[in-house]
């Protein structure tokens, strides 16, 4: 199962938000990062693979359409988690996390049961299984977000700035999951992120947006150039790519003659 984007346009109160995205591809067992400055359009092309904006284009997943199918077909195919996310339902975090799987895999409450906690376990939150929603801080909300995400077990999974809320410690680990369960499920992993060092670190495609178009796709040493920090981003930065170990970029100035 592949998913591809070809001559995508999008446009939002008459203004023009992407245009003529083309050419980017997510591969099963792999994770793709979507970088780029704010505006740029990350959050509204999830939303357009996701069926949530109308987009004029081409959507293919595994040879499929996407457009041609309904939201709940589509639902089938993919899970979108947005940057903001609530629920004022009385549940707990094992509830939570529970009723998503059972609204989208039919199976024995055993075995729901065990795919729930081994889901808990992966993610840290087996201390907050029995905590109501409500208690819980923005970060941990944001891991039973992703959790529920996970749980229901799409074939492509679309996360808009997953790592937010969290804290060092839970953004490597919440990454690094994610990077695995992408390899053992086999599915296509596709998050927006921020943090250039974390997509680098965690991906093996990436996608860069600028201003609503494709400025780079391809491996992170082939996007992540000193050019393109200085075009998409207006920083100067210095950029390491040492032999088995993360790379490693470190943001030195920003460029204000190109009046950003």
């Amino acid at each position: 199962m592949t998913l591809r984007l070809e001559r995508l346009d999008c446009r939002v109160g008459g203004i023009s938000i992407l245009e003529g995205i083309a050419g980017l591809e997510a591969q099963p067992g792999e994770v793709t990062a979507l970088i780029g400055p704010n505006g740029a359009g990350k959050s509204t092309l999830l939303k357009a693979v996701a069926g949530l904006q109308r987009a004029n284009g081409s959507l293919m997943l595994h040879g499929q359409e996407l457009a041609s199918l309904s939201l709940e077909q589509r639902a089938r195919h993919l899970y979108y988690l947005p940057q903001e996310f609530g629920s004022r339902a009385v549940l707990s975090v094992f509830e939570a996390v529970l009723l998503a799987r059972r609204t989208r895999i039919h199976e024995p409450h055993e075995r729901a049961l065990r795919k729930v906690q081994a889901t808990l376990k992966a993610l840290e939150l087996e201390p907050l299984a029995e905590r109501d929603l409500s208690q819980l801080s923005g970060g941990q909300r944001q891991r039973v977000a992703i959790a529920q995400a996970v749980t229901r077990e799409p074939p492509l999974l679309l996360l808009d700035e997953p790592t937010s809320a969290l804290d060092l410690h839970h953004q490597l680990q919440v990454l690094d999951w994610l990077t695995l369960l992408a390899a053992e499920r086999h599915i296509i992993v596709v998050i927006a992120i921020h943090d250039l060092g974390l997509a680098a670190r965690f991906s093996r495609r990436i996608w860069m947006l600028k201003a609503g178009r494709v400025a780079a796709s391809g491996a992170p040493g082939d996007v992540l150039t000193h050019a393109r920090l200085r075009d998409v981003y207006a920083i100067e930065a210095h950029i390491e790519w040492p032999d088995d170990e993360p790379p490693r970029i470190t943001p030195l100035t920003a460029i204000h003659s190109l009046g950003r």
